[in-house]
């Protein structure tokens, strides 16, 4: 992770690509599963046609493919049994085993999404000797879909089948159709176009209606011939329990030996050639295609229903568990503080690294200048090769006990190393040249270095220009998404950071590790994450105020992002042996960070996808409900965490809109850092350009 170079640009186009491949999947997916585009049985479908009274006397079975409509019946004493809407991974194989136990032979009207779902069971099917028609592909109904619709779901289920077994079919049921009688003019329109794209129409004499589940007897004795007739019996393999069906048909099996019939093939029983005609190897290498993507889909849209469980139990856990720890940290930290140990409040030194904060930094040292704290305070500023007017700006004022440092451009954290060799004190307290203190703040932060176990201690930082919409959203960010988390880190003993606006350390202890390491760009996340490896406690002081300056653009804000979350990955894998060592801090930060971090920031956008996805294509409603009540999840924390940091709580109305823009511009943040880290791409240290909020006016 500590190689040069540009940042990276070209993985934009491979998410880009992602995204496109994920919206495939799932539009493939919906599609089979009927939630894309017009599908369902046609409402109001018309009454039969008188005029297609001949087109029923002429027989079940329907040739159209020429000039006038003909039609075929079975031979006498002859069964054509036919099975629709399979084939089904429970049911599929019980009705064969029946067949087979009986020695008939029977026609499955297959759908070309199941054949690609399952295409073990169209191959057993054809090898067993039964015959396969064709069904649609996702079973809509064919009156009530566009012609090109209609022509696509013939033409897939072909090609679905050809991939399975090699075959193509010249039968075909629509959906939803029955009996000769029942047949509407909408319906006929139906007919005549499979038989212009040159199918035997298969209907039926006897329909069982065995989807009603009206009992084994029940659908055996629909199934039965009467007169010794020849007969077409429609059933159904799959779309439901077809317990009755697979019981029904050994009943039936059996009386129809006893009658002396035969159950045979729809062809067979017509006294015709098989159906079967071989598939084009073309044909055979796109339907192999068409199954796998379809498989591959499927279990893609299956694993984002994993992911969006996974990740919103994991969302509500953590909301949950910070709540708790935030009211336990609050209740001990409002108590009776620990009693000062020394005879006089000892000096601190301040050091402010800044470069190019011309705007700002002014305020910054006045506030630290104004401090009530007793003791002695001096204020280092080191110009870290600043271009604009740092430095004059930070000694303009001439105050007390400032001092300005000029150096060479080295990158934050050697600015601070620079501040340490110069400090006179023990205690030192490190702010951010866009920050300002409230007078109170170094004597809160010294307070808890009373303690000789505290290495270093978390100030509570503050977004001070939160009027535009930007600045909200991190004024909200910052007090539910940082400093509710302080508060729990604490209590676990593994905080991640010590923030740069606002942090009092122990000098022995930075002396102790070298001082501020230059390896990362997150210098306060890896000096942190040292202490607590060398085990110094850090801990949280709600009451220790700085106002910082946010950014206040998009672009700056970008910038910002990139750059902590960035140097937050360079800091994880700088310290990952703490995942090895003794103590909480490796396992429980190290552990925390990559899962909620990294991980679930990464995976979260399938929240938003799938959100999008159902709202395109199916009932919206859920999706909206699951997103409103996350929504009212973190709107609950973030009211409990303003109530503790006594901030407005009308400050929520800003939620909802967050979480459609402000979140979406987070993941990218992280998409980018965690591309970045794996190029070995390493950026330097850069400021955001200050508005300067709290400069004098």
């Amino acid at each position: 992770m500590a190689g040069r170079g540009v940042e990276p640009s070209g993985h934009w186009l491979m998410l880009l690509a992602g995204v496109a491949l994920a919206g495939c999947a799932l539009t493939l997916d919906g599609f089979v599963k009927n939630v894309v585009g017009e599908t369902g049985p046609q409402r109001g479908g018309g009454d039969p046609a008188s005029w297609l009274e001949p087109v029923r006397r002429s027989g079940p079975v329907l040739d159209l493919t020429g000039d006038k409509p003909a039609g075929a019946r079975p031979k006498a004493r002859t069964v054509a049994l036919t099975f629709d809407d399979g084939p089904d991974p429970d049911w599929t194989p019980l009705v064969l085993d029946a067949l087979k136990k009986h020695g008939a032979k029977a026609t499955f009207f297959t759908v070309g999404s199941k054949i690609a779902a399952h295409p073990e069971l169209a191959r057993r099917i054809v090898a067993e000797g039964h015959e396969i028609g064709n069904h649609t592909y996702t079973h809509p109904d064919l009156s009530a879909v566009p012609a090109w619709r209609a022509e696509l779901e013939l033409n897939l289920t072909q090609k679905a089948l050809a991939g399975a077994t090699g075959l193509h079919t010249m039968l075909a049921r629509p959906p939803y159709s029955s009996t000769p009688d029942a047949i509407t003019g909408e319906q006929w329109d139906t007919l005549a176009m499979l038989g212009r794209e040159g199918y035997l129409i298969a209907l039926a004499d006897l329909d069982t209606e065995d989807w009603s589940r009206p009992g084994a007897a029940g659908i055996a004795r629909a199934a039965f011939p009467r007169g010794g007739r020849g007969a077409v019996v429609m059933m159904h393999d799959s779309g439901g329990d077809r317990a009755q069906t697979v019981e029904a048909v050994g009943r039936l099996l059996d009386r129809l030996d006893r009658a002396g019939y035969r159950a045979e093939t729809l062809t067979s029983a017509l006294g015709m050639p098989s159906a079967h005609r071989p598939a084009a190897q073309p044909e055979r290498i796109a339907g192999a295609a068409l199954g796998l993507a379809q498989r591959a889909a499927n279990a893609f849209t299956d694993a984002l229903w994993w992911v969006l469980f996974a990740t919103g139990v994991l969302t509500l856990a953590r909301l949950l568990l910070l709540v708790v720890l935030a009211r336990v940290h609050a209740r001990r930290s409002r108590g009776p503080g620990p009693a000062l140990t020394w005879e006089r409040p000892p000096g601190v030194s301040v050091i402010v690294p800044a470069y190019n904060e011309e705007a700002g930094i002014a305020a910054t040292v006045r506030s630290l200048v104004a401090t009530a704290y007793p003791g002695p305070v001096e204020v280092l500023v080191v110009d870290d090769g600043s271009t604009d007017r740092t430095a004059e700006a930070a000694a303009g004022p001439r105050l007390p006990g400032v001092r300005v440092i000029r150096q060479d451009n080295a990158g934050k954290a050697a600015a601070l190393n620079t501040g340490i060799r110069h400090a006179r004190h023990e205690f030192l307290v490190m702010v951010d040249g866009d920050t300002v203190f409230e007078p109170d703040t170094i004597g809160h932060l010294v307070r808890r270095l009373a303690d000789p176990r505290v290495g270093a201690v978390s100030g509570n930082t503050k977004v001070g220009n939160r009027r535009g919409l930007i600045g909200r959203w991190q004024h909200v960010e910052y007090v539910i998404g940082f400093n509710l988390d302080r508060r729990a880190f604490e209590l676990l003993d593994c905080m991640p950071t010590v923030p740069g606006a606002i942090g009092a350390f122990r000098r022995g202890a930075l002396v102790g590790l070298g001082g501020v390491s230059t390896d990362t760009l997150a210098e306060d996340t890896d000096l942190t994450m040292a202490l607590c490896r060398a085990g110094w406690r850090v801990v949280y002081e709600e009451r220790a105020l700085a106002w910082t300056e946010a950014p206040a653009t998009l672009g700056q804000l970008w910038r910002q992002r990139y750059r902590w979350c960035y140097g937050t990955m360079q800091a994880m894998w700088k310290h990952r042996r703490a995942l090895a060592e003794p103590g909480p801090f490796g396992r429980r930060c190290l552990g925390y960070l990559a899962l909620f971090h990294v991980l679930l920031p990464l995976l979260a956008p399938v929240v938003d996808l799938m959100a999008v996805y159902h709202t395109a294509v199916g009932d919206p409603l859920p999706a909206v409900a699951v997103w409103a009540g996350f929504v009212v999840v973190q709107a609950a924390a973030g009211w409990y965490a303003l109530r503790l940091d006594r901030e407005r709580v009308s400050a929520l109305w800003v939620l909802p809109l967050q979480q459609l823009v402000y979140r979406q511009l987070m993941y990218l943040v992280v998409f980018q850092s965690v591309a970045t880290a794996l190029l070995g791409v390493r950026l330097r240290w850069h400021t955001v350009r200050r508005q300067g909020t709290f400069a004098a006016p």
